[in-house]
């Protein structure tokens, strides 16, 4: 068809009818109202059947209450007009089910949201494979889909109410038709996220058992690609067009001629078949999964029954109804008489059908949404399902979650503060040994006491009375090991003095007492300023290296100082010569 032949027919209207008769052959009367007729004809207005006249570029009503008032002359514009795309109409059925379906699509917007939130809530790490956007397409397109069925429906309410068809039709047409595009992506994302979530599952306990460069991972890559690039086509076969000719539709001619032939086209039709590859390539990804991540069977009906069987119950139902949404698409384009582009189409067949099909698909999608858990959630469930298997095998008992407010260790926020308080538990308190706790008030109440009644009794050591004829231990010497030296009731230290020696040195090195460590520190103390004093003393010049040590032990005594057989320092020679060696008898001698 030739462009000059279109738009001869788009200007086919109502059938024409001549104009009222006035007072002469240049007046005419339009509700009472006279008007000149020669400016009419000048500006080439029409009177038409429908109670219009318009002369291709302005349109106004003549009928009463929407009849002008008068005509400028000079620009042939009316006062008071009213234009033909004003909605004057009563609410039809068509208009009525756009305003119920539209709450309905409202509703299931709010209950995705909420989906979404829970679904796409992150508790795990980031993992390389799996990002937490992947498991939200599916509801992002859900999104979508209530975003175009709200826009459709609210302008919808227009179409009954619009005496010329105008943009309200031609909105409900072009966002039904991206809201079916919408529909087939959520679905395919339902499929594809299935899938992923099974291989993370099927990863989860071992990250090598799927290698990532075989022929399930190649194709895993390349089926999105395949599905978005037929979604693609569908879009710009049906989307960037002219959309007036859904207007044309005055007059049974003009709708015969202008919009039927378009709504028919052929890229409807090559658009329709693209989203029947896209639904093909949404099964073909369901069995693809089931395949790989799903027990196999053997036998054709073992196979047929299991194939069934694996599929989730969401599926039976979206996968079957977004092909019903392709299919009224595909009718659509081949039959015009059901078509949604008809102002005065069957209201059942294009709510029902055409929006009612997709409906149903988001409610299943928020029903899986509000049944099935979160899926870092569930992740986190079944690894602590697989350590308490591990743990039952392996015999180990894991504390009650109430041991750690017990304990007090749920007042440790972060590792790095449970490893500050460890370190200083460290050396804490004053005779606490290295590596111990820190000692509680109460613990260092009892040592202090027990301290104090040792001193009374035994003349300030502690451990003086263990052994004694009484029969009374120290628990804490025994404690220490050391009381296997001597747990016999009726052996005395005065009967075996290395005994007593060997305790009283064991219980100051496990137990050393305050006052006997500030004794010490003080002789070790006047013991270095005597040695600082004797090494600043002058004395005689040192001694000739060829001398015999008769003539130094000679020099020495003239100078009245002792020779070196009589010192008595620890740098005498003679003692330990003459002196029989030293026998080690036990690790508490060294």
């Amino acid at each position: 068809m030739d462009s000059l032949t279109l738009n001869a027919r788009e200007e086919i209207r109502w059938p024409e009818i001549p104009y009222p008769a006035g007072d002469n052959d240049t007046d005419t009367v339009f509700s009472g109202n006279h008007f000149n007729l020669t400016v009419l004809t000048d500006y080439e207005y029409r009177v038409y059947e429908n109670g219009t006249i318009s002369n291709g570029s302005k349109c106004y009503l003549t009928f009463e209450p929407y009849t002008f008032v008068d005509l400028i002359g000079i620009n042939g514009t009316f006062v008071n007009g009213t234009s033909c795309h004003t909605a004057i109409e009563p609410i039809g059925a068509r208009s009525l089910t756009g305003i119920i379906m539209a709450a309905l699509f409202g509703v299931t917007l709010v209950l995705v949201l909420t989906c979404l939130a829970k679904h796409g809530r992150q508790y795990l790490p980031r993992e390389k494979r799996f990002y937490p956007i992947g498991r939200r397409w599916q509801w992002y397109w859900a999104c979508w889909v209530c975003a175009c069925a709200l826009i459709s429906l609210f302008m919808n309410i227009d179409v009954d109410r619009f005496r010329v068809q105008g943009l309200p039709l031609i909105v409900t047409v072009f966002f039904w038709y991206l809201m079916c595009m919408g529909t087939m992506a959520l679905t395919w994302e339902a499929v594809r996220h299935w899938a992923s979530w099974l291989e993370r599952q099927y990863l989860d306990p071992d990250p090598f058992a799927l290698r990532e460069d075989d022929r399930r991972a190649k194709v895993e890559f390349y089926l999105p690609l395949w599905f978005y690039l037929l979604f693609w086509m569908n879009f710009f076969l049906v989307i960037p067009r002219n959309w007036s000719f859904v207007q044309k539709q005055n007059s049974p001619e003009q709708e015969a001629v202008v919009a039927e032939p378009s709504a028919t086209s052929v890229r409807f039709k090559v658009g329709g078949f693209f989203l029947v590859a896209a639904w093909l390539t949404i099964c073909f990804s369901l069995r693809h999964s089931i395949k790989h991540y799903k027990p196999r069977n053997r036998g054709i009906v073992n196979r047929t029954f299991g194939l069934f069987q694996a599929i989730p119950l969401r599926f039976l139902l979206i996968v079957p109804l977004s092909l019903s949404v392709v299919a009224y698409q595909v009718l659509i384009s081949f039959d015009y008489k059901y078509s949604l582009m008809r102002a005065d189409g069957p209201v059942g067949v294009i709510y029902g059908w055409g929006y009612g099909s997709q409906l149903v698909i988001l409610w299943v999608q928020i029903a899986y949404g509000f049944a099935s858990p979160n899926e870092d959630k569930e992740l986190i469930r079944q690894r602590r399902v697989r350590g308490d298997t591990l743990d039952r095998d392996l015999g180990i008992v894991r504390r009650p979650a109430w041991w750690r407010r017990v304990k007090g260790e749920h007042l440790v926020g972060t590792f790095r503060d449970k490893l500050l308080r460890n370190v200083q538990e460290v050396g804490q308190g004053k005779g606490a040994a290295v590596g111990r706790r820190e000692e509680g008030d109460m613990e260092r109440n009892i040592r202090e006491d027990m301290q104090r009644e040792a001193r009374d009794e035994d003349g300030g050591y502690e451990m003086r009375s263990y052994g004694s004829s009484k029969g009374e231990q120290n628990p804490r010497v025994d404690r220490a090991g050391v009381g296997s030296l001597s747990r016999s009731p009726t052996t005395t230290l005065a009967a075996d003095p290395e005994s007593h020696r060997v305790l009283t040195m064991a219980s100051g090195l496990l137990f050393p007492d305050p006052d006997e460590a500030q004794r010490r520190e003080r002789e070790a103390e006047a013991e270095r300023q005597r040695r600082l004093a004797f090494i600043q003393e002058d004395g005689p010049p040192p001694p000739s290296y060829y001398d015999s040590a008769y003539d130094r032990g000679r020099a020495n005594s003239s100078a009245g100082r002792p020779g070196s057989s009589e010192r008595s320092n620890s740098t005498a020679t003679t003692q330990s010569i003459n002196a029989p060696p030293t026998q080690i008898r036990s690790m508490l001698d060294i």
